[in-house]
């Protein structure tokens, strides 16, 4: 599968490229190298896992798992997201300490690491460029961070080479590792309201409803819930009144409209105005009493 060897090729570059960085990290005394190196093993774990997922959610639902194995990736994505958070707190301690206790860093050594840096990165960003899942736009972003670290890193070194500060790098680090933490914090939100059910941004209950209130013979709309499994494929169960006698036509148009706001897989019950649902007032109530067709 193209997406699968996508990011297995985004996991090998990766992975071969921290090692080399940790030994020029080393090289070079570089904290700056050094913290983008523990980033970079961090996203190669983070590669290597969304790999393994990918091709574990892609398998079909069973007894077990009857929503299926999708929101498998999505905790890959929590697990990894922690390390480089947890990553990022570690590398700024490390630089702020470097501020104080200042070494003599080769700046050579970190203009030619840098370089390959951003060719490195690079290539990996453009192999997982034309994304068809979320874990591999989710590989492309890490990527494209990784370029734009490397030509801060590219810059600073100049910088340092003619001016001879070198808290430059310490400075360079703690920047880098804030625009990673920012993210990762980001990215961890997003992560938690899926596994807390949080109705997906980008739908409007209320919207919806009076969507739904607009359909023929359909009465009231309660019982309503939507949640994603995986950030993509989002699901909705929801109660409709309806005293027509042949409710097909009813429940179909529902079913579209579901789908115009995202929702491919819907489970609708029906029922008539005269009996007592006991889940009537679980959610706020939206009806068109006043509504006439």
């Amino acid at each position: 599968m193209k997406t699968d060897k996508n990011i297995l090729i985004a996991f090998i570059l990766n992975l071969g490229f921290s090692i080399f960085e940790i030994i020029g990290g080393l090289f070079t005394s570089s904290i700056a190298i050094i913290s983008d190196a523990f980033h970079d093993f961090v996203d190669a774990f983070s590669i290597g896992l969304s790999y393994i997922l990918e091709r574990k959610s892609k398998k079909k639902p069973d007894y077990k798992y009857t929503y299926g194995y999708m929101r498998f990736s999505v905790l890959g994505a929590f697990l990894t997201t922690t390390f480089l958070a947890a990553g990022s707190i570690v590398v700024m301690i490390s630089a702020i300490n470097r501020l104080f206790n200042p070494v003599e860093v080769h700046y050579n050594g970190m203009i030619i690491i840098s370089i390959i840096g951003i060719i490195v990165n690079f290539l990996a960003a453009y192999q997982t460029k034309d994304g068809d899942s979320l874990n591999q736009k989710s590989v492309n972003l890490h990527m494209l961070e990784d370029v734009l670290g490397w030509i801060v890193v590219f810059i600073g070194s100049i910088l340092m080479k003619f001016t001879d500060i070198s808290y430059i790098d310490s400075i360079m680090s703690i920047g880098i590792a804030c625009y990673i933490l920012i993210h990762a914090l980001k990215n961890l939100k997003s992560v938690l309201d899926l596994f807390l059910v949080k109705t997906p941004a980008s739908i409007d209950i209320d919207h919806l409803k009076k969507e739904l209130l607009e359909i023929p013979n359909v009465t009231d709309i309660h019982h309503i819930h939507v949640w994603s499994i995986d950030g993509v494929n989002n699901y909705a169960t929801l109660h409709a009144v309806s005293d027509v006698k042949d409710l097909t036509a009813a429940k179909k148009a529902i079913k579209e409209c579901l789908k115009e706001h995202g929702i491919a897989h819907s489970t609708i019950e029906l029922e008539n105005s005269k009996e007592k649902c006991p889940e009537h007032d679980c959610v706020v109530k939206v009806s068109n009493s006043t509504h006439h067709h």
